[in-house]
């Protein structure tokens, strides 16, 4: 760090670096300040394990930056939920701030975020950010806003501040605020007959000094969130005329993908440099560089890039959330490998795909079983896909365990009154259900289900059957979007990796003779617009209805509602849409909805 210089107001600065802003009022010219962003990919409630990756990012940027920034709540992992509850483990968790105040470079400030029981009253926690230089803790400011809609449910947890002040470091005012505290006043959230409830914490910054926004997040992906992330930021440095960073969490925690796609902005909004999305990374920018002088964003370390982001489509994004989101569970929960079944069907072989990204196809196992009701193309098509993909497949059919079961005289009788009725089809998934955690069991194999939200959406699908496993790969994926990312699959390997005739042929669960979907179910196009209507933007029939049959909205909306039941024993899945099946939809299952 080169010291302040006196200057006259009015007279050029050192370094070509003038800039008003950086000479205060008494005439201190301010030295540059390079500040690092790292995304990092913490694991849910391992401190020690958590402290490392910050270490690693800190010792990554030793030299090269005065500050390092850190996402949300990185040192126990988000969403933390009740581990908070757990007797200790908020304690620890300051604890292990202070111990990594010591083992980081100590010329080298760091903002890292975590749950914290200091300053806190009323025997509650806070939302933290602690700014850690010189082997101290040297400021800590607490989250203002508290998100507590969809999958956020902070205030079960945390106590909120109701004020927040720039924190001195270097010279500079930081304003130090988390992730929600930038989000006012979104429209969706906080609302404008509202004025007094809540506070605007960066304003508040803002108008108390601070010269540098700095927001650190835990913000899960959804389609499209990032253009509405970033605009949000935006409006703020306009605002106020200040430069922001915004470092974000990276990974798949449960049901939850964080994108990473941490930012910079210029005081006009302009984007100054971004991460990538979907991967832990890391960058320097000088922040008094002009934005196109070449060193303004550096590597992170001498024998890196400055990692910049690319620019993708919809379907690239969606399909890098739900490999993201499927690895790391896998690898957090400890598995390796996992087990699926491969009816030559285009959901399974989409999940098939993800899970090859996400773990290596050698690491994916395949079962293909098929019935007596099966056509030839969907053994010879899941054989197509296996090769492909270069997956383990192994052929079990199921009609001599079928048949074993129609042996049996009670279930003989039952069967016989409805041949390849409801209860044989089930029977049949649930054979092929029980088949797949036969190895799962037995390899200690984490068994995918691949069931779409269209399906899931109105009871299409079975219980203890192709619902088992333990991770629910497509269960925020509409049936058009399956189709619209099998084709991306396709497109992004220049090949036919999922077969055209898994695409093209009618989908069909070929439990009963000459079966399709679309004999019980609406056309997709139609079944996913009513679902889309009804479930991520939550209208009503009547205002669906203007669009769609009456008679069709009511029936889905009704098979919706009867089969929460359902849902509420399905595994886990990716949230990928605002409205996602699982921790952010809270439906009752016992109830008579009008």
């Amino acid at each position: 760090m080169r010291p302040g210089v006196a200057v006259t107001p009015g007279t050029s600065c050192p370094l070509n670096l003038a800039a008003e802003r950086d000479i205060d009022r008494v005439g201190v010219y301010h030295p540059t300040m390079r500040i690092a962003l790292a995304q990092l990919n913490p694991i849910v409630g391992d401190l020690s394990g958590n402290s490392r990756l910050v270490r690693t990012a800190a010792e990554g940027v030793k030299g090269r930056a005065e500050l390092l920034v850190c996402p949300e709540l990185v040192l126990c992992g988000y969403p933390p939920k009740d581990l908070l509850a757990r007797q200790g483990f908020v304690n620890r968790s300051d604890t292990a701030v202070d111990e990594l105040a010591m083992q980081l470079p100590a010329e080298l400030g760091v903002i890292v975020g975590h749950p914290t029981a200091r300053g806190v009253t009323g025997g509650r926690i806070a939302n933290a950010a602690s700014l850690l230089h010189g082997g101290k803790v040297i400021a800590t400011v607490q989250k203002c806003l508290l998100p507590n809609y969809d999958v956020f449910d902070e205030q079960r947890y945390f106590r909120r501040a109701r004020t927040t002040q720039p924190v001195d470091f270097l010279g500079r005012k930081l304003g130090i605020h988390i992730c929600e505290d930038a989000w006012w006043p979104d429209p969706e959230t906080y609302y404008d007959k509202e004025p007094t409830r809540y506070a605007d914490p960066v304003s508040q910054l803002a108008d108390a000094g601070a010269e540098i926004l700095i927001n650190i997040s835990a913000s899960p992906y959804e389609v499209q969130k990032l253009e509405r992330r970033q605009q949000l930021m935006a409006d703020h440095a306009v605002k106020h005329g200040l430069p922001l960073v915004f470092v974000n969490q990276v990974g798949g925690n449960d049901d939850l993908v964080f994108d990473g796609a941490s930012f910079v902005l210029s005081a006009d909004g302009s984007l100054r440099t971004q991460l990538p999305m979907f991967e832990a990374a890391s960058v320097v920018v000088d922040l008094d560089a002009l934005p196109d002088e070449p060193d303004s964003v550096l590597p992170a370390s001498d024998t890196g890039t400055a990692a910049v982001a690319a620019s993708h489509p919809r379907e690239h994004e969606m399909f890098e959330a739900l490999v993201l989101g499927l690895g790391d569970y896998i690898r957090k929960c400890g598995f390796t490998d996992c087990v699926l079944g491969l009816s030559g069907g285009i959901d399974s072989a989409l999940a098939a795909c993800v899970a090859a990204h996400a773990v290596g196809p050698e690491r994916v196992h395949g079962l293909m079983m098929p019935s007596r009701y099966s056509s030839d193309h969907s053994v010879s098509d899941a054989n197509r896909l296996a090769e492909a993909l270069g997956l383990d497949a192994e052929l079990i059919p199921i009609d001599q365990v079928h048949s074993a079961y129609e042996a049996t005289p009670v279930i003989d009788a039952d069967l016989a009154a409805d041949p390849a009725g409801l209860a044989e089809q089930n029977l049949q998934a649930r054979i092929r259900g029980a088949m797949v955690m036969v190895r799962s069991n037995q390899h200690g194999w984490i068994a995918l289900a691949t069931g779409n939200k269209s399906e899931l959406a109105v009871g299409y699908c079975t219980l203890y059957g192709d619902m088992c496993g333990g991770f629910a790969v497509l269960s925020d994926l509409l049936k058009e979007d399956v189709y619209a990312l099998s084709r991306y699959v396709n497109a992004r390997a220049g090949r036919e990796v999922i077969p055209v005739n898994i695409i093209e042929k009618p989908p069909s669960a070929e439990l009963a003779p000459d079966q399709f979907d679309d004999d019980t179910l609406p056309p997709y196009p139609v079944l996913d617009a009513i679902l889309k209507g009804l479930i991520e933007d939550e209208l009503s029939v009547d205002a669906i209805a203007e669009n769609h049959p009456r008679d069709v909205v009511e029936w889905v909306a009704k098979r919706v509602d009867r089969n929460e039941f359902k849902r509420r024993q399905m595994p886990p899945g990716i949230k990928l849409s605002p409205r996602a099946f699982g921790t952010g939809r809270r439906m009752p299952m016992a109830a008579r909805i009008g």
